[in-house]
This record gives structure tokens, C-alpha cells and sequence, in this order.
């Protein structure tokens, strides 16, 4: 995953993101295109506690404000999109674990990502609450976007396109 949202560097072998081999280009460079491009979508959320669920998902506007957009808008629309425009100013200690998955979603989507990592998302979930995550994967992937996660969860694997199996490291099959 580290590799995928070029965190860190491969040290044997290539990696190719959008077109670009992520040993072959900056650290600015890589860091825009982590900025723009990728989505992270965290096991543990990684939700600022103090802040509310807007400021959460504005959040990465901050440091990557596009020209021509409003970040506030664009938020707004967000979180009718996960279902939690009514919570917005509330903090993430008021919500549901659901919930606050939902606004790491949102998170990531706020720079308009087409590529989203997300980790081990539905883990922490109840069955019902990680139905409907993988129902707002679904429509992302089927608005161009592509999906790669992380899971232990048999059910969860089964809705994606294609499964690659890791085991010790190693793809074990693909």
C-alpha cells in the first residue's frame, strides 16, 4: 500500500502510477501526485478529533487548493454523497464507527482522486454499515475511479473486479 501511494520507493522492480515510474521522478513530483491523484483511505480513520466532520474533509484543501473550485462546496457535496451532511459540524467522537468511515471516505475524495487506497476499510464494521461502504465503492468505481483495498474479509473481496492474493509478501495468485 506504502508503494501503491508512492510513500516510499521500490527497491527492486517498477512501479508505474498514471503513466509514471515512481523511481524515475522527484519527491515534488511524487508528492503531487500523491496530492492530487491518490486517495488514502485509513484502517483507523485518522479523523483530527478536535475538528468537525467539515474541517475534517476539507482538510486536504488547505495545502491543495485547486483554482475554479470551492472547497466548501465540494465538501458539502461530499458528505451528502456518504450520507452525513446533517453531522457535519459535529466532532468525530460524536459519531459511529460507520460513520466516521464514511468521512475518511469523503476525505479522500476531496481533491477528486483516481486512484483510492483504501485499508482494511470494513474491519471495524458491523456487516450492514460495511454493505453500505462497499455500495459508495461501487458507485465511485463505476464513476471512473479506481478502487484498490486491502482485506481480510472473503465478502468484502467478492465485490471487486479482480482479486490478487498475497501471502508471506508474494502474489500468490492473480
Amino acid at each position: 500500500m506504502n508503494l501503491i501511494g508512492c510513500l516510499g520507493r521500490p527497491t527492486d522492480g517498477r512501479i508505474i502510477i498514471m503513466e509514471k515510474d515512481i523511481n524515475k521522478i522527484s519527491e515534488s513530483e511524487l508528492a503531487k501526485l500523491r496530492r492530487f491523484k491518490i486517495g488514502f483511505i485509513f484502517q483507523k480513520f485518522n479523523l483530527i478529533p478536535r475538528l468537525s466532520v467539515l474541517q475534517n474533509v476539507e482538510l486536504p484543501t488547505y495545502a491543495n487548493y485547486k483554482n475554479g473550485t470551492n472547497p466548501h462546496i465540494r465538501v458539502i457535496e461530499l458528505l451528502e454523497l456518504v450520507g452525513l451532511a446533517e453531522r457535519m459540524y459535529h466532532k468525530p467522537t460524536d459519531l459511529s464507527g460507520g460513520q466516521c468511515q464514511r468521512v475518511a471516505i469523503a476525505r479522500s475524495l476531496t481533491n477528486t482522486p483516481l486512484l483510492i487506497l483504501a485499508d482494511e476499510t470494513t474491519g471495524n464494521l458491523d456487516s450492514n454499515t460495511g454493505v453500505e461502504i462497499m455500495n459508495i465503492f461501487l458507485h465511485l468505481n463505476k464513476q471512473g475511479r479506481t478502487i484498490v483495498m486491502i482485506t481480510h474479509d472473503s465478502d468484502v473481496a467478492r465485490y471487486a473486479g479482480r482479486v490478487v492474493h498475497l501471502k508471506d509478501g508474494k502474489i500468490e495468485n492473480n
